[in-house]
């Protein structure tokens, strides 16, 4: 106590050295308290000449002495020079008590030396002095006493103020991980939180209290359990909820418009933040009606520790989160390849920061030029090749199919060309599950580049010198990809709605980035060469129930708030997508969820030559000679809904 003493003494001292700028508007309120001060000062001076004048048995005058008024001004002179007006009131500290006390004992000592000085050549008294000590005793109270006062007046204000904001919420679990999250919430200022009981599923502690508050049993519909206790919102705190609670708990709280959060466990909440900012509100990922996908990261550190790795399309929504994942198993050096510079820029900043110590290079190439890409595998020799690059959007590239063949076939053949020749252990292509029975040029595009990859795959096995293995991963729509549904929901959803849907009953598969490309990498590490993955990504989602879900996600209600509509099928866009079609079967694999389909293979020969004349017409953008090529090259690429129909077989 005595050390904080002094260093605030230090402080105040140091702080009465500054020079005052009595021409800067900004003192004006500090001049508003030190008139306060003043005010206080002369009532102290009041109340002691009241006292004394009991005291003393004289009559109580309200006009002041000469040497009562030198106590006020030498007073003032002090609160001035140790700026005891310079901070703000309802931030009152210590330090502020201390500059007052360092004030008075200024004013006690200067008035005593000031009354025996006069006291020494007059022989008359200055002043009386028990009215002295008095004054500075009332004063430093009163100075006191106004600070804690309007500090406490503030944070009732401001508690009060924030209580209208504040959701009442009510914790899901009553295990250590939902008790302190809730003692945390009760204890941080300022408050975003109100919690105001517990709720136990197991319905084993009724009429218990945790944190002084209660736990309820949940023996009816969450959301009615929510209304019944006048909750606003459920915090999902239990560390052992399985996904199928937690979907099943949204539904119900979203059916009936209520507010859900999600709160971290102990081991993931970050240090110097308040665990208010990190309960998050639900996302549409954590209602994907499955549960999470493990994969084997021992394998996949084999795989890539210490290898050269390059991923192309890396700066697109797919490519970068393979770059984010490959680049955390170290690997000797990341080459990062894509077309866009403004995205490229962005992911290399984000590995420079994240990954300080990784060898990487972003190098700005389009993989259709074939002598450019070379010159960028015969510099850095990779390893393994992960293949993002590509057009996907179903509506530009039926209008632009010589594109798609550029890109999407092309591209993916110069790439998986240049893996062979300098000797890439594997080769990994991201291809989609609208290559399956066709209904778009996107769609066979993608088919013809995984034919070839096939076939390239058995032209190795026939020259035992050439030991690339060629990989093909096969999945549904991406959540929260570039150009998806999700994001575009969202935008719709800000400016107001409505929210488009091209089909009532369309309905897509989903899955996460972060699950996608795990899939992929896990799938070059799982292949020899020559399989198509494919995973088992749950039930289909029906895009209006998903759109329904994001407005209440939103917290609005569907079709009141934001209106959802129907506005027909786009060109080449079919109402449901496959991951195989009925010629093909499936095998299974170590992981259950990640399976290979047997699907039908070509002659390298043949399907070389086709690519050739494909990629002749696309240079001529023929666009009727493009898709007759494509429709000969797969046979089940049937067009829907676009003027391709006519040159279906």
């Amino acid at each position: 106590m005595l050390k904080r003493l002094k260093q605030a003494i230090r402080q105040v001292l140091q702080s009465s050295k500054k020079q005052l700028d009595f021409n800067n508007i900004g003192y004006l309120p500090r001049w508003v308290i030190l008139a306060f001060d003043t005010f206080i000062i002369f009532t102290s001076l009041f109340i002691t000449k009241l006292i004394i004048s009991r005291i003393k048995d004289q009559i109580f005058t309200l006009s002041f002495s000469n040497a009562e008024i030198v106590i006020i001004v030498v007073n003032i002179i002090f609160f001035i020079l140790y700026r005891t007006y310079a901070g703000l009131i309802r931030h009152s500290t210590f330090l502020d008590a201390v500059r007052f006390l360092i004030a008075s004992v200024s004013t006690l000592i200067t008035i005593f030396v000031a009354h025996y000085i006069y006291y020494l050549y007059s022989d008359q008294e200055l002043i009386f002095i028990p009215t002295l000590l008095i004054y500075s005793l009332i004063s430093f109270c009163g100075l006191f006493l106004f600070r804690v006062m309007v500090k406490q007046v503030f944070e009732v204000y401001v508690n009060y103020s924030q209580k209208e904001n504040e959701l009442k919420v009510l914790v899901y679990g009553t295990d250590e991980n939902a008790i302190a999250i809730a003692s945390a919430l009760k204890s941080e200022k300022p408050n975003r939180f109100t919690v105001i009981g517990f709720i136990d599923k197991a319905e084993k502690n009724k009429s218990k209290q945790i944190l002084g508050l209660p736990i309820i049993n949940l023996q009816r519909n969450i959301a009615l359990t929510l209304r019944v206790h006048k909750a606003q919102a459920l915090i999902l705190a239990d560390k052992y909820i399985t996904n199928q609670e937690t979907v099943a708990l949204i539904d119900k709280c979203l059916d009936y418009n209520m507010k859900v959060y999600r709160a971290p466990l102990l081991s993931d909440i970050e240090e110097n933040k308040n665990i208010t900012s990190q309960i998050e509100k639900i996302q549409i990922e954590d209602i994907l009606e499955r549960p999470p996908i493990k994969l084997d990261n021992k394998l996949v550190a084999k795989e890539i520790f210490n290898k050269c790795v390059f991923v192309t399309g890396g700066a697109g929504s797919i490519g970068s989160e393979i770059v984010r994942q490959v680049a955390g198993y170290k690997p000797k050096k990341l080459v990062i390849i894509d077309q866009a510079e403004s995205p490229l820029y962005q992911i290399q900043l984000e590995i420079k920061d994240n990954f300080p110590d990784l060898k990487f290079e972003a190098i700005i190439n389009d993989i259709r030029d074939l002598d450019k890409t070379e010159i960028i595998f015969k510099n850095n020799n990779p390893d393994v090749v992960y293949h993002a690059a590509a057009y996907k959007h179903v509506p530009l590239m039926e209008n632009y199919p010589s594109q798609a063949i550029m890109a999407n076939v092309l591209g993916s053949k110069n790439v998986a060309d240049l893996s062979l020749k300098y000797n890439a252990s594997k080769f990994v292509m991201v291809s989609t599950d609208k290559a399956v029975n066709p209904s778009n040029v996107m769609g066979a595009s993608k088919r013809i580049a995984e034919i070839y990859v096939q076939a390239l795959q058995e032209y190795v096995k026939a020259d035992h010198k050439k030991a690339t293995g060629f990989v093909t991963t096969r999945f549904g729509n991406v959540l929260g990809s570039n150009g998806s549904v999700v994001p575009l929901f969202k935008k719709q959803i800000e400016k107001g709605g409505p929210l488009t849907i091209t089909h009532p009953d369309i309905i897509r598969y989903f899955m996460t980035i972060s699950e996608a490309c795990q899939l992929v990498i896990e799938a070059g590490a799982m292949g020899n060469g020559g399989e198509v993955f494919i995973f088992d990504m749950g039930e289909a989602v029906k895009i209006i129930d998903l759109a329904k879900k994001i407005i209440r996600l939103a917290g609005y209600i569907p079709n009141r708030d934001i209106e959802i509509k129907v506005i027909g099928l786009r060109p080449g866009e079919k109402l449901y997508e496959e991951l195989l079609n009925e010629k093909s079967s499936t095998l299974p694999t170590y992981n259950d969820k990640i399976m290979i389909a047997k699907v039908e293979t070509y002659d390298f020969e043949s399907i070389n030559n086709d690519i050739t004349k494909l990629v002749g017409f696309a240079k001529e953008q023929d666009k009727e000679q493009i898709v007759k090529k494509m429709k000969d090259i797969v046979p089940e690429f049937l067009s829907m809904n676009s003027t391709f129909e006519k040159f279906d077989k």
